[in-house]
């Protein structure tokens, strides 16, 4: 049986994005609507905290140094020892509703990620009030050019590559769908989208995923408490009930990359009470039998 243990009990309001940084054996993770960049040893120690301008979405580490974040106004750099940002592109600038949100780095080098509207909420998509699909799925290349994959969502989510990087997943929270694209790797570009997994029949949605050695896809399944990991064939594996109901993204690391740390989140949602213990904390799964896979860093 896994084991999951409460490794900070950082009460983020909208924990996201968990990250392992091989080369500095450290964790990132972000607290999204409170502006705040976290990071922790493999054990939970030496927590710190920087803060961003504005609702951070994701990040991701430069081969240059310090990261690129998604930010509500766009790409930006951001150095740890300043604090400061310097933004490279805002290709949201004609779509003041929505922000940039989950994003991840290929491997080679290309930031990818997708927008969300600012007032997105699960609720309003149960009850059939859907706001307008125009978030789109974005390229950060090396050169710092932006270019759209996709386009038509809500609530994007879930960016994460099968091991021979023939395959992109990809899902919307609006949609409760994953869904699996072919990707080029010499070219960054995407085609044959297809419906990959759908909750749309369970009290759950997707929200962050990563990939495992295997090609097994992990995904965060917000609002029902438990993390799913899916076959490459897109039939569920296995399923591991969490001890909070709002989970929200998930990322191998440690040493070994066979620690499973996902993040959560403390806001109310869909009604879900947030008085559970941990709720909005950093955990970690342990005694799985699996091992993830080093993410790559930002080449520009």
């Amino acid at each position: 049986m896994p084991k999951i243990d409460l490794l900070v009990d950082a009460r983020n309001h909208l924990g996201e994005g968990p990250l392992w940084d091989v080369r500095d054996q450290r964790l990132y993770w972000i607290d999204s609507t409170a502006c705040v960049i976290w990071s922790c040893r493999a054990d939970g120690s030496e927590v710190k905290q920087h803060y961003v301008p504005s609702f951070i979405g994701s990040m991701a580490l430069r081969e240059n140094g310090g990261a690129v974040l998604a930010l509500a106004n766009g790409f930006n750099f951001y150095d740890f020892d300043t604090q400061e940002t310097v933004q490279v592109a805002n290709p949201l600038a004609d779509l003041p509703d929505y922000r940039l949100n989950d994003g991840k780095v290929d491997r080679a080098g290309r930031f990818i990620s997708g927008a969300m509207g600012h007032d997105f909420d699960p609720l309003n998509v149960t009850m059939g009030r859907k706001p307008p699909e125009n978030g789109k799925l974005y390229r950060l290349d090396p050169d710092l050019t932006v270019h759209v994959l996709d386009e038509g969502m809500i609530c994007s989510n879930a960016p994460c590559w099968s091991p021979d990087d023939k395959t992109f997943y990809f899902g919307d929270s609006s949609h409760e769908t994953l869904w699996a694209y072919d990707y080029d790797i010499a070219t960054g570009q995407v085609s044959n989208k297809r419906e990959f997994a759908s909750d749309k029949t369970f009290a759950r949605t997707v929200d962050g995923a990563t990939v495992d050695s295997e090609g097994y896809i992990w995904n965060a399944k917000v609002l029902g408490g438990r993390i799913v990991r899916y076959a490459p064939d897109g039939s569920i594996d296995r399923e591991i009930e969490l001890p909070v109901r709002n989970v929200t993204s998930v990322m191998f690391g440690g040493e070994k990359l066979d620690t499973l740390y996902f993040t959560s989140m403390a806001k109310a949602m869909y009604g879900v009470p947030t008085t559970q213990p941990g709720a909005g904390g950093l955990f970690a799964v342990r005694g799985l039998g699996v091992t993830g896979l080093p993410e790559p860093r930002f080449a520009g």
